[in-house]
């Protein structure tokens, strides 16, 4: 019988270059990502098995060749990930730290910054999740209020676009000032 303890499991053999690219294909496989957080993945498979390999293990030419075989796209995936954070009402604040965090170069951050429609669509998107404001189930007094705005900051909004959300008179009230905006653009 095998068992499962720690003792008896095997520590896996030390990555060569070969091995470094199989895990390299089976990661983009399974997940979309970009170049930084695949290079990051496999830094962190080299130091968690080894090297065996001749000399250094040479990370960026994986990831480069898989990018431009088109296995990682970095404007693909930062706008997909742009796109679901702001689907789940984080701000532009919080969009930007997050690619950021993935490796996303600043030229990229640029171009996909959201629109003043988009932004208030996530807010109230955010303060409907959270029921925030003319959302939340009872009356808030002045001091629930602050910690809702304070909230929306936290998710990367500007104070000011929090402020309008949470002290909406009603739900038609904080949809027509997001709606406002989506008029502004048309205009």
């Amino acid at each position: 019988m095998v068992s499962n303890s720690p003792r008896s499991r095997r520590k896996p053999a030390p990555l060569d270059a070969q091995r470094l690219e199989d895990i390299a294909l089976s990661y983009v496989a399974r997940f979309s990502t970009s170049t930084g957080k695949l290079r990051d993945y496999l830094a962190r498979k080299v130091r968690e098995r080894g090297w065996d390999g001749a000399g250094e293990p040479n990370l960026n030419a994986i990831v480069e060749r898989f990018a431009d075989k088109g296995y990682v796209d970095d404007a693909a995936w930062a706008q997909s990930r742009r796109d679901g954070l702001l689907q789940r009402g984080y701000g532009p604040r919080r969009v930007a730290q997050d690619l950021d965090a993935a490796g996303i170069s600043a030229e990229l951050h640029a171009g996909l910054s959201p629109d003043e429609a988009g932004i208030r669509r996530a807010a109230v998107k955010l303060a409907t999740r959270r029921r925030f404001g003319p959302w939340s189930r009872v009356a808030t007094d002045p001091a629930i209020r602050e910690k809702q705005i304070a909230a929306i900051v936290r998710a990367g909004h500007r104070f000011d676009i929090a402020r309008a959300v949470v002290e909406a008179h009603s739900v038609a009230a904080a949809e027509q000032w997001a709606a406002e905006a989506e008029e502004d653009d048309f205009l």
